[in-house]
């Protein structure tokens, strides 16, 4: 069903998870394909398909079915985002922050009363979350965290600030990492209704448009102790669960290039100069063909990280390696697509501009190439260069 498979990478599915990513194409080009340029200038996110995500198993799929997951391989986790964000990143992130920032950390770090209750909920499309660890001052540095957690009587009461929150003005929780009273960076699930809790929507933004971007300000919200996820502790908490997303991101810089190289393709098949396609050229030859060769790399690479996670071998600095290269190679991909639809490309009747756009959050969001780069040199040396 890909346009791109060079290595023939689905024959390394399973029947089950070539079906899920059939189903995935299949719905995603009925109803999101046809839509998603005007959603993306409008600025406005398709809410209207959360629901529709949740009867499909786009949230939370890679969870145990007793949660309301689908109990699906990681793999198919991964084939799932590689769908979403083909179509646009805005559409992956939705899902990638509800499933691997939101729903993960309760199943991973929290009692069981707080997963059978918010855990199917958030599997339906009921509820929808957003994930608060990134600060107005912190950034790559989530260490230097400022939003303080006191301890006062049955309840725990949280000041701070969180920026670059995506859902936030959609949410209904928030996971909101804050420091204690002893310093110690915990996790609260946070109803959005609590008094204190405002959410503020970015706009302006010219990268993920199809996307809701918001800042949380947190002002004396008081929560009940029971909101605590009780298993979260320490800022390697926060970051296991950053681990999850940044998985699901290499699947879908994959699924970008097969979108941008797929039009781009057509267009040089079709576009004539001097009495000849474009596709003639050797330059534009060796354009698509450089295309090709980066899509396989991260089909590849994202394939085996599914792999290695399904049997609980995969580490961190490996999902580091394959976001920072995916998706730079997905940006430059994207470039070289908007060169060869010439001055077409700068237009929404076609996606690269979109997609190249995007992905300039992408490249920066969940860790920047920089911080990644940095994390792999920590592991193959030994040495810390933060």
């Amino acid at each position: 069903m890909q346009a791109l498979d060079y290595y023939r990478v689905a024959d390394l599915l399973t029947p089950e998870e070539r079906l899920i990513q059939e189903e995935a194409r299949r719905f995603l080009e009925a109803e999101a394909a046809p839509h998603i340029a005007r959603w993306w200038e409008e600025g406005t996110f398709p809410r209207h398909l959360i629901p529709r995500f949740g009867e499909l198993g786009f949230l939370g799929s890679n969870l145990p079915e007793e949660y309301g997951g689908a109990g699906a391989s990681n793999i198919a986790y991964g084939v799932i985002m590689y769908e979403l964000e083909r179509v646009d990143s805005g559409l992956r992130s939705f899902a990638s922050v509800q499933s691997s920032l939101v729903m993960y950390p309760i199943y991973r770090y929290g009692s069981e009363e707080q997963r059978r209750h918010y855990l199917p909920r958030l599997a339906s499309g009921e509820l929808v979350g957003c994930f608060g660890l990134t600060e107005p001052d912190g950034g790559s540095d989530p260490g230097s965290m400022k939003t303080r957690a006191r301890k006062d009587g049955s309840s725990y009461v949280i000041t701070g600030r969180k920026m670059w929150i995506t859902n936030g003005n959609i949410a209904d929780i928030a996971i909101v990492w804050a420091r204690d009273d002893e310093g110690v960076i915990r996790g609260f699930i946070v109803p959005t209704d609590t008094p204190g809790f405002r959410a503020r929507e970015i706009k302006h933004k010219a990268s993920l448009r199809a996307s809701v971007t918001s800042e949380l300000i947190l002002d004396e919200v008081r929560v009940d102790a029971a909101q605590m996820l009780p298993e979260a502790r320490g800022l390697g908490a926060a970051l296991s669960c950053l681990t999850q997303a940044r998985y699901g991101i290499t699947w879908g810089a994959a699924g970008v290039i097969e979108a941008v190289y797929a039009e781009a393709l057509e267009f040089a098949r079709h576009r004539i100069t001097f009495g000849r396609p474009i596709a003639e050229r050797q330059l534009v030859q060796q354009k698509l063909v450089e295309m090709v060769e980066a899509h396989t790399q991260a089909l590849l690479m994202s394939w085996r990280l599914g792999k290695l996670k399904d049997e609980d071998k995969l580490t961190y600095a490996q999902v580091s390696l394959a976001k920072r290269s995916n998706v730079r190679a997905a940006l430059r991909a994207a470039r070289t697509a908007r060169e060869i639809l010439g001055g077409s490309g700068i237009t929404l009747e076609y996606g690269a501009i979109r997609h190249m756009l995007n992905l300039e959050t992408v490249d920066t969001y969940e860790g920047t190439y920089d911080i990644h780069t940095l994390i792999v040199g920590r592991d193959v040396t030994g040495l810390n260069a933060f």
